[in-house]
């Protein structure tokens, strides 16, 4: 009996130790589709979850309490025909602050130019080194994407192998006829987040997801002042690439700006009325789209 218990935990252990990295919720949405099988669209949300989170993106040991929180929505608005579909994908993730119950935000994004093949029970295969099948590109590309921005809200730039691998990823789609992958295509797309996040003219974004998360976020639980005016500090990166705007889209700057907005205005609101001042009018400057959420900071009560 004893033999047996040591056994069932010793593969417990095994089992999270070896834990994937990704903890990720997918729901394929088909209510625009009339008069079609179902079951395809209930096998591909199958087959995308097993995807995500079988897949091993990382040489690095995960418990399971340490996978990255993520969740991969579909939306299918045509069927082109029986094994080929276009939509949108929203992509979410996010990291938890330490020593609370809070979860910050890491990304909050719609891909809204998606087309794609699958037929029922096909497997969703991987393979960094070729050229792969739209869908399984579009998972992969994103599953790096998450985890880099996760890695790098942890060390300065610690997600550079996987956003090098995302970068792999748009290569080996240079000669898809599918939309999205390629520079000439759009200004916004996978081609140009990427590409933006590894142009030095967009590091101090990347230091600016460092000094946010870990220098604030997670020292605010123990330190709320000191770690609340690093955050406030951190503004200044986001500051620095939007006056100098490397490209007149700047989709990787818009990604962290959008997804953090009411993060700010949660922050900042408890703040002293100099910090709130000077830090209202840099997120009025740098994120003008909200600058309406930004003043409310000032008439909040600390």
């Amino acid at each position: 009996m004893l033999k047996n218990i040591i056994i069932i935990l010793l593969l417990i252990i095994v089992k999270n130790a070896f834990s994937q990295e990704l903890n990720c919720r997918v729901q394929v949405m088909s209510q625009q589709i009339q008069g079609t099988n179902k079951s395809v669209f209930q096998d591909m949300q199958k087959s995308i979850y097993e995807f995500m989170n079988n897949t091993k993106w990382t040489n690095n040991v995960f418990g399971v309490e340490e996978r990255i929180e993520c969740n991969i929505l579909i939306n299918i608005s045509k069927q082109i025909s029986v094994d080929q579909f276009e939509g949108y994908m929203q992509i979410t993730s996010n990291r938890p602050v330490y020593n609370t119950n809070l979860n910050t935000i890491m990304i909050n994004y719609r891909d809204g130019d998606i087309k794609f093949t699958y037929a029922e029970f096909q497997p969703l295969l991987f393979n960094e080194n070729a050229s792969n099948t739209n869908l399984v590109s579009l998972l992969a590309y994103y599953a790096y994407l998450i985890i880099g921005f996760d890695y790098d809200s942890f060390s300065l730039n610690g997600g550079d192998p996987y956003f090098a691998k995302a970068s792999k990823i748009v290569d080996n789609m240079q000669n898809s006829t599918e939309k999205g992958w390629k520079s000439f295509e759009s200004q916004k797309n996978r081609y140009w987040i990427i590409h933006n996040i590894l142009d030095d003219a967009y590091s101090p974004i990347r230091e600016f997801e460092y000094k946010y998360h870990r220098l604030g976020l997670d020292v605010m639980s123990k330190k709320l002042t000191e770690g609340r005016s690093e955050i406030a500090e951190s503004l200044k990166l986001l500051q620095k690439v939007y006056r100098k705007k490397p490209d007149p889209f700047m989709p990787y700057y818009k990604i962290v700006i959008e997804s953090k907005s009411d993060e700010f205005v949660n922050i900042f609101s408890g703040s002293f009325s100099e910090e709130k001042a000077r830090v209202v009018n840099i997120l009025k400057e740098i994120d003008p789209a909200n600058s309406s959420k930004y003043q409310k900071i000032m008439t909040t009560q600390n």
